[in-house]
């Protein structure tokens, strides 16, 4: 199986603002490749672009060698997941019947032992009965990355290709911690790719193993977390006054805003 996603010049434009512009890259299969950039970088609309829940005004998108827009809706779904900012519902079920939506493109091919496994592999599984609608907005994100994972489920594991847009963003310190924690670890078994937005420099360098940078809608940088978090990149492309130092534990890049 070809585990690449391509995206060959996208172009997206709204009204006289080209939100996108002749944006080129390649995904490859397990790996966590994170998108960073400045308010307005276009990093949410490119991460749609690329899941196929957009349609670009030029250029294409291949996943695995086809073209998204050649993907029957059930198949594209059951090989990929997305998890937006906002997930907003109408109704007020359980947390186990939000998992359980993950399985919508199976039907019903052994719902309840997976939807289980997924609560506790992302540790929901104490948010289990409770309402959705209860939930702080920090236990809805992690709900719907179980949906996510719930979606990708086959043979014990997910598989396939993962977009989550600000996972994180939501999470205290230690939710933070164990949700890349937990992608990383899923990536390695090659089986899930994952492209995620992020905000935070800093998660990005320990976790990515590359680093996608988009300004104005274009891919200005990109490579390893070393390559992209440097004191020169970020300062000019984000036009905040930065330093950029090493992570005492992993050596990743660690930016440091100056005072």
């Amino acid at each position: 199986m070809d585990n690449t996603l391509t995206a060959a010049n996208l172009c997206l434009q709204r009204g006289q603002r080209w939100v996108i512009d002749d944006v080129s890259l390649t995904l490859n299969g397990g790996e966590l490749v994170a998108l960073i950039g400045p308010n307005g970088a276009g990093k949410s609309t490119l991460l749609r672009l690329l899941s196929g829940y957009l349609s670009a005004d030029a250029g294409a998108c291949q996943l695995e060698g086809r073209a998204l827009g050649q993907w029957p809706a059930e198949t594209l779904s059951r090989r990929r997941a997305v998890m937006l900012q906002q997930t907003q519902l109408r109704f007020d079920w359980s947390v186990v019947a939000i998992v359980a939506m993950g399985r919508a493109p199976w039907g019903s091919q052994r719902e309840t032992g997976i939807v289980r496994d997924v609560l506790a592999l992302t540790g929901c599984d104490e948010l289990a009965q409770r309402r959705y609608a209860t939930l702080s907005g920090g236990e809805q994100q992690r709900v719907q990355l179980a949906r996510c994972l719930a979606q990708l489920w086959r043979d014990s594991a997910p598989e396939g290709w993962l977009f989550l847009d600000e996972p994180t963003s939501a999470l205290d310190l230690y939710h933070q911690q164990q949700l890349l924690r937990l992608l990383k670890k899923l990536t390695v078994s090659g089986k899930l790719h994952v492209c995620v937005v992020l905000h935070d420099l800093n998660l990005a360098a320990l976790w990515a193993d590359r680093i996608l940078l988009l300004h104005e809608g274009r891919l200005v940088a990109q490579g390893l977390p070393q390559q992209v978090i440097k004191t020169p990149v970020i300062a000019q492309w984000y036009g905040a006054e930065v330093q950029v130092s090493t992570h005492p534990g992993s050596g990743a890049p660690h930016v440091f805003l100056c005072a």
